[in-house]
């Protein structure tokens, strides 16, 4: 298998913008570019060791999503296409192959989306204190894991810095405005409800996911990554067994690794075992397997 790992992209030609927890971006004029590298974040810090084909995989699993509910919302990207990419970028083909797009120059959105339909991670330590999730009351009986009576809407404000911090949707509210709040609740649920259902005839329960959107051309459109392992808990529906935390294809597999060998969650962070770095990436291309059917580009 052809395994290329970037973990910082260095693109002297080009204008850099910007470095995230995992995409780097480059400002092309009209457009933008988008680089998955292979860093991964967990506890909002940044791990010192690559995943091998992280990068690809969010990318080409962001671009499956797009696809599939374009229909429900137009999407930022331009083309992901690397042979179709203006000339500037062409000295870096095989780099930018599989993990990178142009997209538009949207205006995010300063709230990020989050829906549940099941209950795990942050939210099920919510519901053991106040029987509700970000202020949405929820019946009793509940148990780690369980499946929501129907998928919740639980924005939250976007951190630069540090974490986000959940919100009510009266607060979405306050910061959006009644009508951007109302979209993009609307649009958030109904894009989890059509993923959802798709991923579990692939054998793929998505628990919870965060979407973020933007305005282009005063329109709203969804930006960033869309139902990826990074952004979203996949557990695999054959093992699926509530009362207890799942087995997963995301990088919760890292999060309990840095559980287990008492991470602070402060950086920098540890350095991981090569076992550990496998697994996740092996974790990421059998989540990408199973939804498109197709390997890593």
């Amino acid at each position: 298998m052809n395994t290329t790992t970037i973990y910082e992209t260095h693109f002297p030609s080009l204008k850099f913008l910007k470095r995230g927890k995992v995409r780097d971006i480059y400002d092309l004029g009209e457009h933008l570019l988008i680089v998955a590298t292979d860093r991964l974040s967990a506890f909002d810090v940044v791990m010192p060791q690559p995943i091998p084909d992280k990068g690809k995989v969010l990318t080409q699993i962001s671009n499956y999503w797009f696809e599939v509910v374009k229909g429900i919302i137009p999407n930022h990207i331009v083309t992901s296409d690397v042979d179709k990419f203006p000339k500037e970028c062409r000295s870096y083909t095989e780099q930018l192959r599989g993990r990178s797009i142009i997209v538009k120059k949207a205006k995010p959105l300063p709230v990020e989306c989050i829906v549940r339909g099941y209950i795990s991670g942050s939210g099920w330590n919510d519901y053991k204190q106040t029987k509700s999730i970000c202020g949405i009351k929820l019946p009793g009986g509940l148990v780690e894991s369980s499946k929501l009576p129907e998928p919740i809407f639980t924005p939250s404000t976007k951190a630069y810095v540090g974490h986000d911090e959940n919100i009510s949707f009266e607060k979405a509210v306050l910061i959006l405005g009644k009508e951007t709040a109302e979209k993009v609740r609307e649009y958030t649920l109904a894009i989890y409800n059509r993923a959802s259902q798709i991923a579990e005839t692939k054998g793929i329960i998505i628990a919870d996911t965060k979407m973020e959107f933007g305005v282009y051309d005063g329109e709203l459109i969804i930006v960033d990554e869309l139902l990826t392992p990074d952004s979203s808990r996949f557990w695999p529906k054959s093992k699926y067994q509530p009362g207890y935390a799942q087995e997963s294809f995301d990088k919760q597999y890292v999060r309990d690794y840095l559980l287990s060998i008492n991470f602070n969650k402060k950086p920098p962070g540890p350095m991981m075992l090569d076992s550990v770095i496998q697994k996740t990436s092996e974790l990421y291309r059998e989540a990408l397997k199973k939804l498109t059917g197709k390997e890593v580009e």
